[in-house]
């Protein structure tokens, strides 16, 4: 005869018989009672308890960052173009030079244009003496209208052609447009620039500006004039403010351009230096409490359990503001819970537990 079906067949009908006969007797063994209404389960009080290490908290503000990567770029970046042909003279300025507004950068020869406006001049002369004649035999009667009418546009046409000259001589100088730094020499002396040939590229370096891009989540947290510090790939640390933050998102990446003004006197910050970036988003409420006491409910959730003054365990969805070196801010939460720090692991929402609280609020246990 084979024992072990025997044995078998024996064990599985103990246990049939506990779980139909008496299921009562075994859910109170494993601290459980049933409402015979609807079959509810809940821990009962009186039942075994997992001890657990529970923290009191209060809610405080927390002023929420924004971390980012980012770069730095130049307030303003343009190139010094031609209007006009010409033949450069002036002696060329070296890159890195320093300039103010109004500064010439580059100067062309000025060919035949003074001889030009000399004879627009001239012409003008011609013009304003026979729309004088005009003008007194018309009111003399002798003159006709069509006549005087023809000499204020030969007057006209004139003054035109001495204003076209003294423009087109102006352009022979070009100007720096604002203070800034030569980020390219200026056209060497004696080379041929024609219209739109590049004379210089001018950067101003202050203030400097700091480009990041934040998420579709994060930009509703940030405003302008908000401070913001960064640490340049340098290992520099800066501080200045936000004074942009875009309005539509990149159709590539759905991020949102945030620009945050740096001083730059020095001009030691450099354009496209890598930067990490951290700036002050709106202040929420929030609960300072150990990474540990993270846990995630059946749905995947993440959250908190917390206990009442009665032991009974709930479950409560939390979001992370920041981490920081004391523990992990929590938003989301109410303003006062009562949070499992250690031992939440082994219970679950509905269960009753036994509760040693922690002796600070907020610290970890």
């Amino acid at each position: 005869m084979r024992i072990f079906p025997f044995l078998t067949a024996l064990a599985v009908s103990s246990v049939l018989y506990l779980a139909v006969m008496e299921r009562d007797a075994l859910m109170s063994f494993a601290g459980v009672i049933v409402d015979d209404a609807d079959d509810a389960a809940e821990v009962a009080p009186e039942a075994p308890r997992v001890h657990v290490v529970a923290t009191r908290s209060q809610a405080q503000p927390v002023a929420n960052l924004v971390v980012l990567r980012g770069r730095t770029e130049a307030m303003r970046q343009v190139e010094i173009r031609s209007e006009t042909s010409g033949l450069v003279i002036s002696d060329p300025l070296r890159r890195g030079a320093q300039v103010q507004a109004g500064d010439p950068l580059c100067e062309l020869s000025a060919g035949v244009r003074k001889a030009a406006l000399d004879e627009a001049r001239a012409r003008l002369t011609e013009a304003e003496i026979n729309f004088r004649a005009a003008s007194g035999l018309s009111d003399s009667g002798f003159g006709s209208e069509t006549r005087l009418a023809t000499a204020r546009a030969a007057l006209q046409s004139a003054q035109a052609g001495v204003d076209r000259a003294v423009e087109e001589l102006a352009r022979l100088v070009m100007h720096a447009p604002f203070d800034g730094v030569l980020e390219t020499d200026t056209a060497e002396l004696g080379s041929l620039l024609q219209p739109g040939a590049l004379c210089a590229t001018l950067i101003q370096m202050d203030p400097i500006k700091l480009v990041g891009f934040v998420t579709e989540a994060q930009v509703d947290q940030l405003a302008l004039d908000t401070p913001a510090g960064a640490r340049l790939a340098s290992g520099r640390e800066v501080m200045g403010t936000v004074t942009f933050i875009a309005r539509s998102a990149d159709p590539q990446t759905r991020t949102f351009r945030v620009d945050i003004s740096i001083p730059n006197p020095d001009g030691a910050i450099r354009d496209g230096q890598s930067a990490d970036i951290l700036i002050q988003g709106r202040e929420q409420m929030g609960h300072l409490l150990p990474g540990s006491a993270l846990t995630l409910d059946d749905s995947g959730t993440l959250g908190l359990r917390v206990v009442d003054e009665d032991g009974l365990v709930s479950f409560e969805p939390a979001q992370i503001l920041r981490d920081t070196a004391d523990g992990i801010w929590l938003g989301g939460l109410p303003d006062e819970i009562n949070a499992i720090t250690l031992g939440q692991e082994f219970t679950r929402e509905g269960a009753y537990v036994r509760v040693t609280w922690a002796d600070d609020a907020g610290a970890e246990p």
